[in-house]
């Protein structure tokens, strides 16, 4: 998904300069990438909520820069509840871009019924894929995991023209018997 957004360019930096233009419900922004010069910009609060809420990572861009840029980082403040910086990277149509995605669990792990316990180990992967391709997040179905199974990073399934950069052994989420039960299943059997 490509978001819009309108930037304003900004000639005062340094710490009273950011602070006014947060004050006016603007937060100071870059845009580099490509071989061409950085681009000191502010952008509307809001537009930036907008982008995170919806999960957006390529934008394009209009008003004082108009290009197509990726949403590199987001600098919060120290309770993360406000936006001190965001940082935009130039990017082209074919590109290929290293991005990392939050994993979204779908389906009913069967293990679960049997005793078995789910760990959501890896929440982020890694992966590279063309720019105008980027996915809001990836999926991963659980619907046939049974106790003692495991999803790994290189088992899941990933959007065309996508390549996993996080390591392929990389357990993203498993079902697992509690070790406690192990023990009493043991004793039971004994008696």
């Amino acid at each position: 998904m490509i978001g819009n957004i309108e930037v304003q360019s900004r000639s005062g930096l340094g710490t009273r300069a950011v602070a006014r233009l947060r004050g006016q419900g603007l937060v100071p922004a870059i845009l580099y990438g490509h071989g061409e010069e950085n681009v000191c910009l502010a952008v509307k609060r809001e537009a930036i909520d907008n982008m995170i809420k919806h999960g957006t990572k390529l934008v394009n861009l209009s008003g004082a820069a108009k290009d197509t840029a990726i949403l590199r980082e987001v600098q919060w403040d120290t309770y993360a509840t406000e936006i001190l910086h965001v940082d935009f990277a130039r990017v082209s149509a074919t590109e290929m871009v290293t991005i990392t995605l939050p994993v979204e669990l779908h389906g009913e792990a069967p293990g679960l019924n049997e005793g078995g316990q789910l760990r959501f180990a890896t929440h982020e992967l890694t992966i590279a894929c063309p720019a105008v391709r980027i996915p809001e997040s990836i999926r991963v179905t659980i619907s046939a995991l049974g106790v003692g199974q495991a999803v790994h990073a290189s088992d899941v399934t990933l959007p065309e023209g996508a390549k996993l950069v996080t390591p392929g052994e990389v357990v993203v989420v498993a079902v697992f018997k509690p070790a406690g039960e192990a023990t009493a299943d043991a004793a039971a059997a004994a008696t």
